[in-house]
């Protein structure tokens, strides 16, 4: 059986607008991550989504919530193994700010992201976390479509162990299309 499902990121918070790493910190939608959450649900219209998942994170959570409302779909599954990827040390702290406090962490997590700092969840444990929690949401028996709403360095994880291929930062809102095949996850589209 095929199953086309949608992957989104989240809407923006007030911590992506000065460039934080939120990890596994709770942080609510802004304005502006509302207003991108209803174009998100306007975008998807038409396209007979028939169950919405989402991290159990708000922000995720929120994003799902409004779309979904406006795809007209009452029920939210959610499930914590959508959630974003713990950041340990540098979770909450920008870029610059990780650098200062951490140089040495920094310069070895830009050399090579497989570098985790201390505290944080290794990649492939995410990206595996992640395919489980998608595996679970299509494994359902009706054939409709799904959305799914995650997080940036979540959705990244897995299409990269689904593709072999990295896939650059994610804008917040972001929605790939991808088809669920018994033999795995295919034919990954950035709407």
């Amino acid at each position: 059986m095929r199953r086309v499902l949608y992957l989104a990121r989240h809407g923006e918070t007030d911590w992506n607008r000065v460039g934080r790493w939120q990890g596994h910190t709770d942080v609510a939608l802004n304005d502006e991550g509302r207003a991108q959450a209803r174009a998100l649900g306007e975008r998807l219209r038409g396209l007979d989504i028939g169950r919405v998942y989402a991290s159990d994170l708000s922000r995720a959570r929120q994003t799902a919530e409004i779309a979904g409302a406006l795809l007209g779909i009452e029920t939210l599954v959610v499930d914590p193994d959508l959630r974003e990827r713990s950041f340990g040390v540098f979770e909450g702290l920008t870029r610059d700010e990780c650098a200062g406090q951490f140089p040495a962490l920094w310069a070895a997590y830009r050399g090579d992201p497989s570098h985790v700092p201390p505290g944080a969840e290794a990649h492939e444990a995410l990206a595996v976390r992640m395919h489980e929690a998608v595996r679970r949401a299509v494994a359902v028996d009706d054939a409709a479509p799904i959305l799914i709403v995650s997080h940036g360095g979540s959705i990244r994880a897995l299409l990269a162990r689904v593709t072999g291929v990295m896939p650059p930062p994610l804008p917040n809102v972001a929605v790939f299309r991808v088809v669920a095949t018994p033999e795995g996850l295919t034919e990954v589209t950035l709407l």
